[in-house]
């Protein structure tokens, strides 16, 4: 046993055995937070794929609303320039559905085009749902 200056003394035998102090590990922090860093970026590439750049990106703007259709303008930017169809709905004031539609948007990268929307009744809110490779 090796005294260091400013270490307490203790009579032998009186305390049990004593214990060398262990080697601290100084590589077990930067270990872990590799593998927290990995596993972030990991995830943070998982999220980006599937939420981050959508391939379809629709917007619709109301043009003209009767108590049986609304002309909508339907926007849609691809990152793909090949034909694709986007689901688009209408909904009265309580929500429901009064109107659906699957519209062919053509080829191109940002493709605008006008569309009639039949409605069972007066619509208050028209939406895209989304779209896919036609």
């Amino acid at each position: 046993m090796t005294n260091t200056p400013g270490a307490p003394v203790f009579p032998p035998g009186r305390y049990g055995r004593r214990r060398e102090p262990r080697p601290v590990r100084r590589w077990l922090p930067a270990v872990l937070v590799a593998v927290a860093l990995v596993a972030a970026f990991t995830l943070v590439g998982r999220l980006y794929g599937r939420y981050g750049n959508p391939p379809y990106q629709p917007q619709v703007t109301v043009e003209q609303i009767s108590d049986s259709s609304v002309a909508v303008r339907l926007t849609v930017t691809k990152r793909d320039t090949g034909p694709a169809v986007c689901r688009i709905q209408a909904k009265d004031r309580s929500g429901a559905e009064v109107g659906y539609a699957e519209v062919p948007v053509g080829t191109g990268g940002t493709v605008s085009l006008r569309y009639p929307l039949a409605t069972t009744a007066r619509a208050d809110a028209v939406e895209a749902l989304g779209c896919r490779h036609a």
